[in-house]
């Protein structure tokens, strides 16, 4: 094939494909028909995910091309620095060639690897990105298993792919890069309809949902006490149990406001049920999970703090609120509202988990009514439930 062909190639996929790893592999293998000796290839980015470092696509001839990520703060993460890309980057060069046949750079353990494994031959080549993107660039090593390595006329060749392969790699990370973070700010579901066009002020609907509400109780004081640094590792380490009980249960956060976190549980229309208990069991979850955090950290000598939680059920709106540039994709309406309300009832009847009337009366497990009572702005009396043989 004529290097053409391969730019070619490589435009169209960083149109269509979703991911580094469908580079790698598929240029690896048009190479390799093409005579070309590669025995190990890889694509190296870095991540701006709140939880990466950096990805890698790992390609090995004849297998399957492995993904792997290198969270901030793990071993793969520090590995990093004892790399032949990290010497390169902190040398400000773009091209690097070991000739491991002949014993060169054995002292990076990935080398040494690949020389008892039967490699001959690494190159790698760093292609920069724009300075103002946080995607910095990307990492292409290859490594040969043949006697000789490389020739000069494949290099050549590689050379001449690199800036439709970065342009490819960019495009792919940046299409992910927006995807997960936009996630990570306002949850799987919620990004997926604004990536999908809904992004202007009001565009929404009416959604039934089972609704939770959690808030630290009495947080406020401890802010009287205690660093601003350590209030917030405080509210990381619980908003971190909530959000993990509640992604596990299909749930959704959608909002942390201040030490209180709003999620939904979206209803099917024939079965509100199955949302409620969802809903439920995130509840029961967080609370026993957040007690065992409390056992630990008042070990230590830390605050103890409890979560109330209200579940609720009923219609919100779900779609774009604020201003026509500052906009904010969440649930209002009256639901919302008297979860809110709900809450404060937490500790006047001193119970962590209140249900309403229409979350009691659906969900699938005995409740115990605890009266009605009159919630502030709320025109009519609620009734309020907890979990029946809690004390």
């Amino acid at each position: 094939m004529k290097i053409n062909d391969h730019i070619h190639w490589l435009i169209e996929q960083g149109i269509t494909s979703e991911h580094i790893g469908d580079l790698v592999t598929g240029l690896c293998d048009r190479l390799i028909a093409d005579g070309f000796p590669i025995w190990r290839a890889s694509i190296r980015m870095p991540s701006i995910h709140p939880m990466y470092r950096g990805v890698s696509a790992n390609f090995s001839r004849g297998g399957v091309t492995i993904i792997e990520t290198a969270e901030h703060g793990s071993e793969t993460e520090r590995s990093f620095e004892k790399t032949p890309i990290f010497y390169l980057l902190n040398r400000g060069e773009k091209t690097g060639r070991w000739n491991l046949a002949k014993g060169e750079g054995l002292h990076y353990a990935e080398l040494h690897e690949f020389a008892l494994g039967g490699g001959t031959d690494h190159v790698i080549s760093i292609f920069e990105f724009p300075k103002e993107v946080a995607l910095r660039g990307l990492g292409f090593s290859l490594t040969s298993d043949a006697p000789g390595g490389f020739s000069d006329e494949q290099l050549a060749t590689i050379k001449g792919l690199f800036p439709a392969l970065g342009l490819a790699a960019y495009r792919v990370a940046a299409s992910k890069t927006a995807s997960d973070i936009l996630a990570v700010y306002t949850g799987a579901r919620t990004s997926a309809r604004i990536l999908a066009g809904e992004t202007r002020r009001g565009t929404g609907g009416s959604i039934n949902a089972a609704i939770l509400l959690a808030d630290l109780r009495n947080f406020t004081a401890l802010t009287e006490v205690y660093q601003p640094g350590e209030i917030v590792g405080f509210l990381n380490d619980h908003f971190e149990l909530i959000d993990r009980h509640v992604e596990e249960n299909s749930g959704e956060i959608l909002k942390f406001m201040g030490d209180s976190v709003l999620a939904i549980f979206p209803t099917d229309a024939h079965d509100p049920q199955r949302a409620c208990m969802e809903a439920l069991a995130s509840a029961k979850n967080l609370l026993k999970a957040n007690e065992a955090l409390n056992r630990e950290r008042t070990l230590n000598g830390g605050p103890d703090i409890a979560v109330d939680v209200v579940l609720h059920l009923g219609e919100v709106f779900y779609g774009n609120v604020g201003a026509q540039g500052r906009l904010d994709f969440t649930v209002i309406g009256k639901a919302v509202n008297e979860a809110s309300r709900l809450e404060k009832l937490c500790g006047t009847l001193e119970q962590p988990l209140l249900m309403s009337e229409s979350f009691a009366t659906t969900c699938a497990v005995p409740c115990e009514y605890l009266g009605s009572f009159e919630l502030r702005g709320v025109s009519k009396r609620a009734d309020v439930f907890r979990l029946a043989g809690e004390a």
